[in-house]
């Protein structure tokens, strides 16, 4: 009977240590398999990372290099547009002027003026000028003198005065308008539609010239012939930056309303800007005023007092030499004032 559980024990405990050394090896087995499993799905999923990070940096490169090609293609059509505003003939300067008469009539207008002048000029009987001892008391001459000047010179000088009063409109009304279409674009609004709105709302001249731009978009003029067009009525800054950022989000893409938000707010402080500017130098202004003024004072006032004693600057001809030199001099302080006080921007 001893014996018997003697044997019963023995046996006993050697299936146990069979089965524990069973389940040592194959828990080994198991754990390892699971460690290499983990490490073949850590493996591969390394390598799709590192393959997703290489894709994104390729994709990086391309969207760069796209865009540094892109830019380099506005730059070169500024450069275009650039000489085609500098050209200023008469056609852009009557579309900048927003005047719609066609070129001959302008010339014929400036005939007109000239013809005008020469009539002041024949009927006020001039009898000549001595400058320096050279005379010109033909009077046809001066006829033709003042024919000239009104034909070539008035009608510029009155054409680039509305030039110049109309661009300052359009700056002081295009940030305003970029307003327009970023609240249009974050609304769902297509951009030909913004622009129709803005051609509709606005006051003029801007609303003339968007009705430009969106009637040349709906007619399939596409977007850089329509800027190129509107950059050709409109040679500012502010048109220029405007087409950039159009044409950049065409072919590269991105937030138009931030962008457009962005450059309205640009827009705005180049304007404040240019305020602060023109009160910095409204002293050197007066003062040049007062500068160039006070010879043709002193000379009146002389003249009120002794007659006699002024008028010999216009009856000599040592006179004559001197009231060319003053002119002259006159002239280079006047542009030399000019120059100091005048700010581009």
């Amino acid at each position: 009977m001893g014996s018997n559980i003697v044997i019963i024990l023995v046996a006993v405990l050697a299936f146990v240590a069979i089965v524990g050394v069973g389940f040592t090896f194959t828990g080994s087995n198991d754990e390892a398999a699971k460690k290499r499993a983990r490490e073949i799905g850590a493996g591969r999923t390394g390598s799709a990372n590192v393959k997703g990070a290489n894709k994104g940096a390729d994709d990086t490169a391309r969207r760069r290099a796209k865009t540094q090609e892109m830019l380099d293609n506005l730059r070169k059509q500024d450069k275009e547009r650039r000489k085609i505003s500098a050209a200023r003939d008469i056609g852009s300067k009557l579309s900048q002027a927003g005047l719609e008469i066609p070129i001959p009539m302008f010339w014929v207008i400036s005939v007109v003026a000239g013809a005008v002048c020469a009539g002041v000029v024949w009927i006020s009987g001039a009898d000549g000028l001595v400058i320096s001892g050279i005379s010109f008391k033909s009077r046809p001459v001066l006829v033709a003198a003042a024919f000239f000047a009104g034909t070539l010179g008035l009608p510029q000088f009155i054409l680039g005065m509305m030039i110049s009063g109309r661009h300052k409109k359009l700056v002081n009304q295009f940030a305003d308008a970029l307003d327009v279409i970023v609240r249009g674009v974050k609304s769902g609004l297509p951009l030909n539609e913004c622009i129709r709105i803005i051609g509709k709302e606005s006051p003029e001249p801007l609303r003339k010239e968007f009705l430009t731009f969106a009637d040349n978009l709906a007619m399939g003029a596409g977007l850089d012939r329509a800027l190129a067009a509107l950059y050709k009525r409109m040679p500012l800054q502010e048109v220029n930056f405007f087409a950039i950022v159009l044409m950049i989000q065409a072919k590269a893409g991105g937030n138009l309303s931030e962008a457009l938000g962005n450059l309205s707010t640009v827009i705005r402080s180049r304007k404040m800007m240019r305020e602060k500017v023109k009160a910095l130098s409204s002293e050197a202004k007066a003062s040049a005023f007062i500068i160039g003024s006070l010879p043709f004072a002193v000379g009146f006032m002389v003249y009120m007092t002794t007659p006699e004693y002024i008028l010999e600057l216009f009856r000599t001809e040592t006179g004559h030499v001197i009231l060319a030199m003053a002119a002259g001099m006159m002239g280079t302080g006047i542009t030399v004032m000019r120059n100091m006080i005048n700010f581009d921007m």
